[in-house]
């Protein structure tokens, strides 16, 4: 089938509509972001002021200022995977990205487990972001530690901590629902806002750390003594400090799940899918950089704990500090917010296929605000209940939130592997695959580095390592192998049940258009 180029201008592509008819679906989500929105989404997703101000003391405990190395490394893996991602959402402008990315190139049952497993790692991911709070807002004052003492203020690890980090994280999750039940467009406002700030920030905050500079870049050669202790020396320290960048280079796909949403998807999406993720690696290398270098101390202890959060207050000093603190709790803010509208549209999109329970209602859109309702009360919800788990036992949710980011590595290996049998097969790019993104000649050797990269750190992220999950309870150490393997087995076996209704997507009449053409588009 032949392509039509896209207008190279603003606006709404006259075709955008007619362009989804062509898979099968009617325009029912509103269609109003444009190119800043679709970046906005991702950017905010990976969220340089949640992720690196969240973990930075993970990786700097557990590599020394050298971990900052894994950086770039975990970056050129993504990017691989990015790439890959970039040329699928140009050819499938479709709500759902990962899901649909796998419905269109690899067998019914591994779209619907890549769906499956995205779910709840997005709704668990919702619960670990919103946690952050905790390591933020009470540091800027104590008045946000509403229950325990002022020494649980920026922990999660105490009782008292943790208590109010459920506290501080259940407004968040509320206000996030609310402003997803309310419309895209609201959703969009409040993103666009939140990465303005974010980005600002990042980068006053690159100057003024820079003003402060006391040592060289040779800081990142110094390893604090972190290989002693383990069998592989430095490479095993190295290897858990990683997971840090793991942890904080994910959820670049979002450009792509809001598709139906977005104003000339096919060529707005790819390239947020790629500034997202690129614009993240350069503000985020540069202020873990520039903060070693400008720090006072290097060997402080606080760094290992505290991390960020100590090194912004006894660098720029309290006033400082604490205003680039309340910029990374509006970034966590809209970071929330991106990670449960993707987990909103994925399971709208799965619900519109009739494969999730209760599909009919779960792919209602509502008539005025045009969102998907019941997913959005539904995720909310069960990250309300994932919340709750932490007032048990604070071990138990590092165990899920570590899991969280396992359970979007699966997924993506679910679309990078089948799409490099494709290519090697012959069979990437398709005929007709018309002017959108493409890889041409590196694609093979991309494809090759995304699926070995993402099948190397799920392996590193599961690995039942005591350094990370603990040595005290085997069944601590072993969580995220155990947890991990539930979850695909829970959905093995709810397809395996309803293996005759989800075993292939079977659009329901209300959502397809008057008319279904009989080719895809290419």
């Amino acid at each position: 089938m032949t392509t039509r180029e896209i207008p190279a201008g603003g606006g709404p592509a006259p075709d955008d509509s007619s362009d989804l008819e062509k898979f099968g679906y009617r325009q029912e989500l509103e269609r109003s972001l444009g190119s800043f929105s679709s970046f906005a989404a991702g950017f905010s997703y990976i969220s340089i002021m949640t992720g690196v101000f969240q973990l930075f003391f993970f990786g700097f405990g557990a590599g020394g200022p050298a971990f900052i190395w894994t950086w770039p490394l975990v970056f050129l893996g993504q990017l691989c995977v990015a790439l890959c991602f970039a040329e699928l959402a140009g050819q499938f402008p479709l709500a759902g990205s990962v899901y649909q990315w796998a419905k269109q190139i690899a067998k019914p049952a591994t779209s619907w487990l890549a769906g499956w497993i995205m779910i709840i790692g997005a709704i668990v991911t919702a619960g670990a972001v919103a946690v952050a709070y905790q390591i933020i807002l009470p540091q800027v004052s104590t008045a946000f530690q509403i229950v325990g003492s002022d020494s649980d203020a920026g922990l999660t690890s105490t009782p008292g901590g943790a208590q109010n980090a459920i506290i501080l994280a259940l407004v968040l999750v509320v206000f996030a629902t609310i402003v997803n039940v309310i419309g895209v467009k609201l959703m969009a406002k409040i993103n666009n806002f939140g990465v303005a700030v974010e980005l600002s920030a990042v980068i006053l905050l690159i100057i003024a750390l820079a003003v402060h500079i006391k040592r060289g870049p040779q800081v990142v050669l110094e390893t604090h003594g972190a290989g002693e202790g383990h069998s592989l020396g430095y490479l095993g320290a190295f290897l858990v400090a990683s997971l840090m960048s793991a942890y904080v280079f994910y959820g670049f796909d979002t450009a792509g799940s809001l598709a139906e949403e977005t104003t000339q998807p096919r060529k707005h999406a790819p390239r947020a899918i790629l500034r997202a993720i690129t614009a993240s690696f350069i503000v985020g290398g540069l202020v873990m950089l520039v903060g070693m270098m400008a720090v006072g101390d290097i060997n402080a202890e606080e760094l290992s704990t505290s991390g960020m959060p100590y090194l912004l207050k006894s660098t720029l000093g309290p006033w400082l500090g604490n205003a680039f603190l309340i910029c990374s709790a509006i970034a966590i803010t809209v970071c929330c917010l991106a990670v449960q509208t993707a987990a909103i549209r994925m399971a709208w999109a799965m619900a519109r296929d009739g494969r999730l329970p209760f599909s009919k209602a779960m792919a209602k859109v509502s008539p005025r605000s045009k969102t998907p309702i019941l997913p959005a009360l539904l995720t909310g919800g069960l990250t309300v209940v994932v919340l709750l788990i932490n007032l048990g036992n604070q071990r138990a949710f590092f165990i899920l939130t570590s899991t969280a980011i396992i359970l979007f590595y699966i997924p993506y290996l679910m679309v990078t592997g089948p799409m490099l049998l494709r290519r090697l097969r012959g069979q990437w790019p398709r005929p007709g695959h018309g002017p959108y993104f493409k890889l041409g000649r590196w694609g093979t050797l991309v494809n090759l580095v995304a699926v070995v990269y993402g099948a190397a750190m799920t392996v590193n992220l599961i690995w039942p390592r005591a350094e990370v999950y603990g040595d005290d309870h085997w069944y601590f150490q072993w969580g995220a192998v155990i947890v991990t393997a539930l979850i695909v087995i829970i959905g093995a076996i709810m397809l395996y049940v309803r293996r005759r209704t989800w075993g292939s997507a079977h659009t329901s009449p209300e959502h397809m258009p008057d008319s279904t053409p009989d080719t895809l588009p290419g």
